[in-house]
């Protein structure tokens, strides 16, 4: 029942996410880029959710996008699947509970998510490279990410740890039952 749970609070974050980036994020964006909250929300779903939660989150998130924003399909899903990965590695070589450690994740998965998507893009749909105005769109969104988690970083903690409460079961074996 609390995975259930925990996976329509996944959801509804989700769609909070997409309201925000379709409607409001539209308003208020610095030269057309936006932030990308979807990377943190999977990162903070792989982190503290687990490995398969987070691929599987990330996944399906993606091919959500893929279907409702982009024109290609797959692109989104794969990356976001990756970031999935990538935060349940880091889970288990770094601390969940420093400000700093989570800003230097979301600042480097942000990189990496959008470093992967421009280059799959770039190869499979033959697009030219434009790596000034690419660089510059990166260091706007790395920014606005970094931002967005710094202003949420108590909601983020509080549903992370509800999400490893849920998903993550402790193995602790005592001598004397």
């Amino acid at each position: 029942m609390k995975k259930a749970l925990s996976i329509l609070l996944i959801f509804v974050a989700f769609l909070i996410i997409y309201f925000l980036q379709v409607n409001f994020f539209t308003w208020f964006n610095i030269a057309g880029v936006m932030p990308n909250l979807f990377v943190v929300l999977i990162l903070v779903v792989g982190l503290f959710a687990g490995k398969y939660v987070g691929i599987s989150a990330g996944v399906i998130a993606g091919l959500f996008l893929d279907i409702f924003i982009s024109k290609k399909i797959g692109v989104t899903a794969i990356t976001l699947g990756i970031v999935g990965f990538i935060g349940a590695l880091l889970d288990k070589n770094f601390s969940k509970d420093s400000r700093i450690t989570l800003i230097l994740m979301v600042t480097i998965l942000t990189v990496l998510f959008e470093i992967l998507n421009y280059a799959i893009n770039a190869i499979i749909f033959s697009y030219s490279l434009e790596l000034v105005g690419f660089f510059i769109k990166l260091a706007i969104e790395t920014v606005f990410n970094i931002l967005i988690t710094i202003i949420l970083y108590p909601l983020i903690q509080k549903c992370g740890y509800t999400l490893e409460e849920n998903f993550k079961e402790t193995k602790i074996l005592t001598r004397y039952f």
